[in-house]
This record gives structure tokens, sequence and C-alpha cells, in this order.
């Protein structure tokens, strides 16, 4: 009975053991793959961002003949509420 128990012990002590060693490895390559994860992120936004600054000037170009209309209807209302104002008064000085 008491080999038997010092064999339990053994096999015991071997799976926890093992076990370690993966907690070990998998803690190790799980902070790997996720600086890795994180680099490519960044370099993918860094990516991204640049195609988008090189694209959107192309693609505002683009769509100028569709947005014409409305630019040129905000510009008319913009004239016509700056010229229907009446000037600001001059504030007068009271103290002196």
């Amino acid at each position: 009975m008491v080999t038997l128990a010092v064999l339990v012990m053994v096999v015991g002590f071997l799976w926890l053991a093992a076990s370690l060693v993966g907690l070990v490895f998998k803690l190790a390559f799980a902070l790997v793959g996720g600086a890795i994860g994180l680099i490519a992120g960044l370099v993918g936004l860094l990516v991204g961002a640049l195609a988008l600054l090189l694209v959107a000037p192309v693609v505002l170009l683009a769509l100028l003949p569709v947005m014409l209309p409305v630019l040129a209807l905000v510009g008319l209302v913009w004239l016509v509420v700056r010229a229907s104002r009446r000037p600001t008064p001059v504030p007068v000085n009271a103290g002196r």
C-alpha cells in the first residue's frame, strides 16, 4: 500500500511538473505572440493611414461634380446671411 501511495505521489509530482512546464511555455508564447500581434496591428494602422492620405484627395476630386451644387448652395446661403447682418456697433468706452 505504501508503494502504491509513493507511486501515486511520484506520478502526481511528474504531472504537476509537466503542467508547470506547459504553463510556462503557454505564457511565453502568449507574450511573444501578443507582442508580435501588437506590432503587426500598429504597422497595419500606419499603412492604412498612409493609404487613406493618398486616396482621400483622389476620392474628393472624383466626388467634386456631385458635391458642387451643394457647395454652391452653401456659398449662396453664406453670402445672403452675411449680407443681411447689420454692422455691429462699435462699443463706446464709457469709462473715460
